[in-house]
Order: C-alpha cells, then structure tokens, then sequence
C-alpha cells in the first residue's frame, strides 16, 4: 500500500518539478496559481496512467507499468493541452517526454535498485529435494 502511494506521489512530484523548472526557465512567477493552472492536465495524466495499468501491482516495476504511466501521462497532458489551447509545439513536446520519461523510470530504477535484496527469488529445487517432498 505504502509503495503503491510512494509511486503515485513520486510520479506527482516528477511533473511538479517539471512544471515548476519550466516556469523558472522561462521567467514566469512560480505561483501556486501558475502551478495548478499548468500542472493539472499532468496530474490528471498520472492519476489516469496509474488506474489504467494497475500500478498499485507493481509500483516500481519499469516495465511494463512505469512506461506505460509515462505515456499515459505525456498522451493525456498533451490532449488536455490542445484541448484547452495551452500549446503543443513539437519542441515542448519532445521536451517533456524526455524529462518526464527520465524522471518518472529513473526514480523507478532507483527505487527497484534499492529494494532488490526485498524480492523474493524463487530457488531451484535438487531432484534430491523434490524425492523428499513426495516422499509420505
């Protein structure tokens, strides 16, 4: 459950700070105001990426569930984007599916590095071992 939330908030704050970066670069005041208006249509795109996939299964997972709350995000920020005339240049595009795949699968890579001893391997079972669990 903690991981499953850890992920969604991870994700939420990869976009905020992609927001936020934005906003500084291009010299407009970092408001809440401006953050909610910019950043919504990417939190939507997150909330909608981790119902879609089931993200809640595999929450640092890279594949398939970190790329596809990725696209899932970058399609539907992109759609709301249009939608409500905010811009979809082809450079704001390819822009945001770099940063926003490098932030969302590097902390994922991070993460399943720093849990890996966590996963439960299954062993090999010797023939001698098997014998020995069908024997009554």
């Amino acid at each position: 459950m903690f991981r499953s939330l850890g992920a969604l908030v991870g994700d939420l704050l990869v976009v905020l700070l992609f927001v936020a970066i934005g906003f500084v670069q291009h010299g407009t005041p970092l408001t809440t105001q401006n953050l909610v208006l910019v950043g919504w249509h990417f939190a939507l795109g997150v909330l909608l990426g981790h119902l879609a996939i089931r993200a809640w299964r595999a929450p640092f997972r890279i594949w398939p569930h970190g790329v596809f709350v990725w696209a899932i995000t970058l399609a539907t920020a992109m759609a709301l984007r249009t939608l409500f005339g905010a811009g979809t240049e082809a450079s704001f595009l390819i822009v945001t599916a770099v940063v926003t795949a490098v932030g969302m699968l590097g902390w994922r890579a991070v993460a399943s590095f720093l849990t890996r001893g966590e996963r439960v391997r299954p062993r090999a079972v010797t023939a001698a071992e098997a014998e020995e669990l069908r024997a009554p």
